[in-house]
C-alpha cells in the first residue's frame, strides 16, 4: 500500500486559513469529515486532542503530524495542510509550524495500513522533501514530491534487508502510544545519525503494526549500549546489566547525536531494575524467571488496592470490629462507609486486577480482559486469591493459544482480529474453565480457613517462624513475595493471624541490622553506619529490601542472623494472637492491629534485638 493510497486530492489544504493550534486542528478534522473518512469528528477530534496531551506533535522544524488511533475513523487516511503564515503550534522547538500531516488510523487498521500511516513520519527528516513541500504549486506536485520519496525510500530498504549486519555497536528502542508517527521518526533519526558517525546500529520499533527488527539476545549481550526512547512500556528485562539508556521518543528524534554519543562514550547508567528474559509477545524464559515476572506483574499492580482498601478496613474496625454492620449495636455510618470503600470496592477488585495483570504480562492486551472476567469470576465465586492466580494464568496462556490459533486468517480478516475474535473467544474459554474450577477451588479455599481457624498455638507458632523467616530469606525475592502473597491471601479469606507473622518478619532484617551498627560500632564501617540509620526508617516502613546491601557484603552472617531474628518475631506474634487487617503500613498501622497492639510491637523489637546480638558477636571487627 502506498501513502498516495491514503492521502488524496480531497484531504490536501494547501491555504491553512488556521491562526493558532486549536484551530489548526479542527481545519483538517473538518477536511478529513468532509471528505467522509470519518465516523465522528467530534469523537476523532477528541481522540486527536488525547495524544496532545500526552506531548505534542508539534516536533520542530516546521512540522506537525497530529495522529490518532480510533473508531471515529471510517477510513485510514492523511490530510495535508499547509500554512504560509505559520502556526504556533507549542512546537518542541518554540518556532511556528508550517507543514502537517494529520494521520487517522483506525481502531481495526491492518498492519498495511499502519505501515504505510507510518512511512510517512519518516520522510519528514528529510530537509529537501520538506523544502520540495513548502514550494509545491498544486496539489498534484504534493502526491507527486511523496510518490518519488516513497519509491526511494521503498528501493533503500529492499537493499538494508539484503545486508545482513553481524553485530551492532548500539541498539535503540522506540516506542509512542499510538506507535504510528513517532516510533518511526525517532527510529529514522538514530540510524541517520549512526550512519553519519560510522557507527553500526539497529533499531527495535514498538508500533501499532507490533514489534519490528526485535532485538535478539544476542544482539543485546554484543553491542556497547541501548538507547530507550519511549513514551510507552518497554520490556526493560533482557537489558539488565547493560548501559542503558532511558529518554522520551522526541529525544530521539530531536537530539539523535547526543544520546548516541553518551553511549558511546560510556555514560549511559547500568540498567539493574529488574532480571529475567520475556519478550513482548508473551514467551518467556523458561523457569522460575517468567512464572515471577508475570506473579510480580500482577502482585504489584494488586497492592494499590490492597494497600489503599485494607487499611480503610483496618482503620473501620477502629469504631469496632463490626460497626460497619447497620444491625449491630456499635453500628457508625462512617465505619460503614469505610468499609464500603475499602472491603466492598477496592479489596472486591484486587483479585480480579491481580489475574487482569498475570494475563496481560504473558499476553499483552489480547490477555487482560479475559484475566479481568476469570479474576471476577473467582473473587465472586469464593475460589478467593488462589482462584484469581489460576485464572490470571490460564487466561494469559489461554490468549496466547488463541492467537496461535488465529495467525493465519485471510489477510481481509486482520482488520477486526483484535477487536472481534480475540476477545470473544478468550473470555469465553477463560470464563467457561473457571466456571468449572470456581467449585473445587471455593471447597479448598473453605477447608484451608477451617484448618488455619482450627490451628492449635503449637501449629500457629510454627506457621509464624516459617512465614517471618521466609520474609528474611532473599529480603523481597520471591520467598519473600510468596509469605507476602499468603498473607494478603488470608486477610482477605478474614484470617489476620498469619500478615501478623508476615508483617513483623519482613520489619526485623533491617531494624536488627540498625540497631547492631548502633550497639555494636566497631563492627562496621563509617558508611555502613551511616546506612543503618537509613534502615531504622526502612524498617519501620516495612521495607525489608533495606537489609540487602548489608547482606550482599556479608552474608554469610547477615542472612543467617535476620532470619532467625524474622522467625522468632514471627512466633511472638502468634504466641501474642495478634492480628493484622492491614496488609503493608509498618510500625504506623500498630494502633490497628487485632489484639495487643503493645504486644505486637514487643514482637518486633524482641526480634530485632536478636538480629542485632547475633550480627554484632558475630562479627569482626573492621580495621
Amino acid at each position: 500500500m502506498k501513502i498516495s493510497d491514503l492521502l488524496k486530492r480531497e484531504t490536501i489544504v494547501l491555504d491553512m486559513k488556521a491562526t493558532d493550534k486549536d484551530t489548526a486542528i479542527n481545519e483538517l478534522v473538518l477536511n478529513l469529515d468532509k471528505a467522509g473518512r470519518l465516523n465522528s469528528s467530534t469523537e476523532f477530534k477528541k481522540a486527536i486532542w488525547e495524544r496532545e496531551n500526552q506531548s505534542t506533535t508539534g516536533l520542530g522544524e516546521g512540522i506537525a503530524i497530529p495522529h490518532a488511533k480510533s473508531e471515529a475513523v471510517k477510513t485510514p487516511s492523511i490530510a495535508f495542510g499547509r500554512s504560509t503564515a505559520g502556526v504556533d503550534y507549542h512546537a518542541l522547538d518554540g518556532q511556528p509550524t508550517y507543514l502537517f500531516f494529520m494521520i487517522a488510523a483506525s481502531a481495526g487498521a491492518n498492519e498495511a495500513h499502519l505501515a504505510t500511516l507510518s512511512r510517512l513520519s519518516t520522510f519528514l527528516m528529510d530537509d529537501g522533501f520538506r523544502e520540495t513541500l513548502l514550494k509545491a504549486s498544486s496539489e498534484n506536485d504534493v502526491l507527486k514530491a511523496i510518490d518519488q520519496k516513497e519509491q526511494e525510500f521503498l528501493e533503500k530498504e529492499a537493499q538494508e534487508q539484503q545486508n545482513t549486519q553481524d553485530g551492532y555497536t548500539i541498539l535503540a528502542v522506540t516506542g509512542c502510544p499510538t506507535g504510528i508517527a513517532h516510533t518511526y521518526m525517532a527510529a529514522d533519526a538514530l540510524k541517520a545519525e549512526a550512519e553519519k558517525q560510522g557507527i553500526t546500529i539497529k533499531v527495535q520499533t514498538n508500533g501499532s503494526g507490533g514489534v519490528k527488527n526485535r532485538l535478539t539476545d544476542e544482539d543485546i549481550r554484543n553491542a556497547k549500549g541501548i538507547i530507550v526512547a519511549a513514551d510507552t512500556k518497554v520490556d526493560m528485562d533482557p537489558f539488565h546489566g547493560k548501559p542503558v539508556l532511558q529518554v522520551p521518543v522526541a529525544d530521539g528524534i530531536k537530539r539523535p547525536k547526543a544520546l548516541i554519543d553518551q553511549v558511546q562514550n560510556g555514560n549511559a547508567p547500568i540498567y539493574n531494575g529488574g532480571s529475567g528474559k520475556s519478550s513482548d509477545d508473551g514467551q518467556t524464559s523458561k523457569g522460575k524467571s517468567g512464572f515471577y515476572k508475570h506473579l510480580m506483574n500482577g502482585v504489584s499492580n494488586m497492592l494499590p488496592f490492597v494497600v489503599g482498601g485494607g487499611i480503610l478496613i483496618a482503620i473501620s474496625f477502629m469504631f469496632g470490629i463490626e460497626a460497619f454492620d447497620p444491625e449491630h449495636p456499635t453500628y457508625n455510618a462512617f465505619a460503614e462507609m469505610l468499609m464500603t470503600i475499602g472491603g466492598g470496592n477496592a479489596f472486591g477488585l484486587m483479585i480480579p486486577v491481580l489475574a487482569a495483570f498475570i494475563a496481560m504480562s504473558i499476553a499483552d492486551r489480547p490477555g487482560f480482559a479475559a484475566g479481568m472476567v476469570g479474576g471476577l469470576i473467582a473473587s465472586t465465586g469464593g475460589a478467593g486469591f488462589l482462584g484469581g492466580l489460576i485464572a490470571g494464568f490460564l487466561a494469559g496462556y489461554l490468549a496466547l493459544g488463541v492467537r496461535k490459533a488465529l495467525e493465519n486468517l485471510p489477510q481481509w480478516l486482520e482488520g477486526i482480529k483484535t477487536v472481534l475474535f480475540y476477545p470473544v473467544l478468550n473470555i469465553f474459554l477463560t470464563g467457561m474453565a473457571m466456571l468449572w474450577l470456581v467449585g473445587p477451588l471455593s471447597a479448598f479455599n473453605t477447608g484451608l480457613e477451617n484448618w488455619l481457624g482450627g490451628m492449635g498455638t503449637a501449629n500457629m507458632v510454627l506457621l509464624g517462624v516459617i512465614l517471618g523467616a521466609m520474609m528474611a530469606v532473599d529480603m523481597g525475592g520471591p520467598i519473600n513475595k510468596a509469605a507476602f502473597t499468603f498473607g494478603i491471601a488470608m486477610i482477605d479469606a478474614g484470617n489476620f493471624g498469619p500478615h501478623a507473622a508476615v508483617m513483623a518478619g519482613g520489619m526485623v532484617p533491617p531494624l536488627g541490622i540498625a540497631l547492631a551498627t548502633t550497639l555494636f560500632k566497631s563492627k562496621f564501617t563509617k558508611q555502613e553506619r551511616e546506612a543503618g540509620k537509613t534502615n531504622y526508617v526502612l524498617g519501620a516502613s516495612f521495607i525489608t529490601e533495606g537489609a540487602i546491601p548489608f547482606a550482599a557484603a556479608d552474608p554469610g552472617r547477615v542472612i543467617p542472623s535476620i532470619i532467625v531474628g524474622s522467625a522468632v518475631a514471627g512466633a511472638l506474634t502468634a504466641i501474642f494472637n495478634i492480628g493484622l487487617p492491614a496488609p503493608h503500613g509498618g510500625l504506623f498501622v500498630i494502633p490497628l492491629v487485632y489484639g495487643n497492639a503493645f504486644m505486637y510491637l514487643i514482637a518486633i523489637i524482641v526480634g530485632a534485638i536478636v538480629t542485632a546480638l547475633m550480627l554484632g558477636f558475630w562479627k569482626k571487627k573492621t580495621v
